[in-house]
């Protein structure tokens, strides 16, 4: 039995290696793409692909390895129907034993066209790229979704010839260029397939176009929204204004750009998940519907916009060179994303205040929140430092809920943002304020504009630019700082910046979001959904301690029902108050009463000015492009 089992195993090896020798012997290669939207408010994507092929064994391939989500997160499982034809026959196919994105076909002789056709399907809820994209108002599309090619051949060279149907009236924005386009029917003019797939698409009843070029910049940049409503499209003029400055801030701060036209791609929609990815000439950014119609507009979309703007140079332009496959099914090395995404991060928080779309106390705030959240009150650093949480991405995100100040989750993103706010005091302080990160900037993500290209690095690189602005042991620094298990967060750059943080009763300014929010994360240690659901208990907390577990259901406090405001009182209480504060949870189907032992009052965090140092964070946050 066991022989038998290996015989197959090597058979099938044996198959799977003649066909990917058979698709590498292939040459560049040119594949038709139609996609009918005209259904998609009713959650399907009608795809034809049509292929240039030889007879004989061929291996087709579904995009695996996304760019920019760092996984291999291609959503196959939404392909449905799939069929091959040609000589207008059917073509069986069979999916890969090993690989459930690779197909394997056999050509008929004298075929030389292989037309493949597959619905895809519009999954419904909450969630990322591959959740919920669509409404009966409106598409956000990435074109992975819907494409096959054959296996084998580098992304480069697979032009693609895409045609796209909407419904009737829908308008879009996309940074792909436009051939032609009659009534409904778009069709683009050929691109490279992995420029293909960095160039998503969205579309809507509501639409507009809004240009937030500066005066002077050759170069056009412009904000298409899409929306559920009208209304929704109305943005008031600061808010615009803020973006005209943010990309006039990238331009004083990289010296440099490198896309054609720049699209900030905005879905405005409460049905679909919220969040951004990047890509080199846009940016795929998913906020609330009338997110732009809230006083808050230019704090809350600019934070998301900037940071995914951002990525045109930091991750797009240069990436980590185990990130910068030759295709989509390459798996990723993802060991560099502290720098990919954490660098993003200081840069989007940084860029969004040089710009005015923040404040300056928006920053301080948020970064009281970053260093707050990574200190005691994620002990999952003690055990786990932040370099593996960039490294183990691929398999990161499918242990459930809860628990995530224990585990870790994507601290990357903020521990990230600290070190290098850490480097940049480094680089003022060693050279005596003659010397700043802008010039780090200017170096590493400068150069000619020759448009959207790849531009690999690896660490030794990084790490010889920044020697290059102030001789230091950078490979000592860095290593120490993303090896380090200190149950303490890396608060240097604060602390040489003229700041330092601190946690008081005051819950009017501290880290954004915490007015109107039970003071409970940084005091019992507890995080709780708006009906009182723990979505996380700090490891070794208050509530830890007292038995309280993520899962768990908070239905009261000291004997009546639960609210966020009840339980902000009752941790306010706390100081004078030698009683416990009583909980009573639901544990599946069971009560618990659990006792919490504190006593400290309300916490939140905020930075606050140590008076004993110069203000480098002030200098570091001006503006250094003229805002119109």
């Amino acid at each position: 039995m066991k022989r038998t089992t290996i015989r197959i195993a090597l058979a099938a090896g044996m198959i799977l290696a003649l066909h990917v020798r058979e698709a590498r012997a292939q040459t560049a290669t040119t594949i038709a793409v139609a996609v009918d939207a005209s259904e998609a408010p009713l959650k399907i994507l009608r795809v034809r692909v049509q292929i240039p092929v030889k007879p004989g064994p061929l291996a087709l391939v579904y995009p695996k390895w996304i760019q920019g989500l760092h996984e291999p997160a291609g959503p196959i499982a939404n392909v449905t129907g799939l069929k091959f034809e040609a000589n207008g026959q059917t073509i069986p196919w069979q999916r890969d034993l090993y690989d459930v994105y690779t197909f394997h076909v056999d050509i008929p002789p004298s075929a030389s066209r292989l037309n493949a056709s597959f619905d895809y399907v519009e999954p419904a809820g909450f969630g990322g790229p591959s959740a919920g994209s669509v409404t009966d108002k409106l598409l956000d599309l990435n074109w992975y979704q819907v494409v096959l090619s054959p296996a084998g051949l580098p992304a480069a060279q697979v032009t693609i010839n895409p045609t796209l149907r909407l419904p009737q009236g829908w308008k879009f924005g996309t940074a792909l260029r436009v051939a032609s386009q009659s009534g409904d029917e778009i069709v683009f003019q050929p691109v490279a397939l992995d420029r293909f797939v960095d160039s998503p698409l969205i579309a809507g009843e509501f639409y507009r176009a809004i240009d937030v070029t500066p005066p002077g910049e050759p170069i056009h940049h412009e904000m298409d929204l899409v929306a559920d409503s009208a209304a929704a499209l109305e943005m008031g003029d600061d808010v615009r204004r803020g973006f005209v400055n943010l990309v006039a801030e990238t331009g004083k701060l990289f010296g440099a750009r490198h896309y054609r036209e720049y699209h900030f791609l905005v879905t405005l929609s409460d049905h679909m998940g919220h969040f951004g990815v990047e890509h080199n000439e846009s940016n795929d950014s998913r906020l609330p519907e009338r997110v732009f119609l809230s006083p808050g507009a230019a704090r809350e979309a600019g934070g998301l916009l900037a940071h995914e703007y951002s990525h045109s140079w930091s991750g797009k332009f240069r990436r980590p060179k185990d990130e910068a496959t030759p295709d989509l099914q390459t798996p990723m090395g993802t060991e560099l994303l502290w720098v990919y995404e954490g660098n993003t991060s200081f840069l989007g928080d940084l860029l969004a205040t040089r710009s005015g779309l923040w404040t300056p106390d928006d920053y301080h705030q948020n970064l009281a929140g970053i260093a707050a959240s990574l200190g005691p009150g994620r002990p999952g650093r003690t055990w786990r430092p932040v370099v593996d949480t960039a490294i183990a991405v691929p398999g990161l995100f499918g242990g459930g809920g809860g628990w995530g100040n224990w585990r870790r989750g994507s601290d990357y993103y903020e521990e990230g943002e600290l070190i290098w706010l850490e480097v940049a005091g480094i680089i003022h302080d060693r050279s005596n304020g003659q010397k700043s990160i802008d010039d780090f900037f200017h170096i590493f993500y400068g150069g000619p504009n020759n448009g959207p290209e790849v531009k690999a690095y690896t660490f030794d690189e990084l790490v010889q630019t920044l020697n290059q602005v102030v001789p230091y042991d950078w490979a000592r620094f860095l290593n120490e700082r993303l090896n380090s298990t200190s149950p303490d967060a890396p608060t240097g750059g604060i602390e040489s910046g003229g700041w330092k943080l601190e946690f008081t009763a005051d819950r009017t300014g501290g880290a954004r979001g915490v007015r109107g929010v039970a003071s409970s994360t940084y005091t019992i240690g507890l995080s709780l959904g708006g009906d009182g659901s723990v979505s996380d208990t700090i490891y070794g907390g208050p509530a830890f301690t007292a038995g309280v577990r993520p899962g768990m259901k908070v239905v009261a406090v000291n004997g009546r029902a639960y609210t966020a405001d009840l339980l902000t009182d009752a941790i306010h209480a706390s100081k004078d108050n030698t009683q416990p504060i009583t909980l009573l949870v639901i544990d599946n189907d069971y009560y618990r009463t659990c006792a919490i032992d504190y006593h400290g009052g309300e916490r939140y965090p905020h930075l606050v000015r140590d008076s004993s140092k110069p203000d480098a964070l002030a200098d570091l946050l001006a503006a250094r492009a003229p805002h119109p």
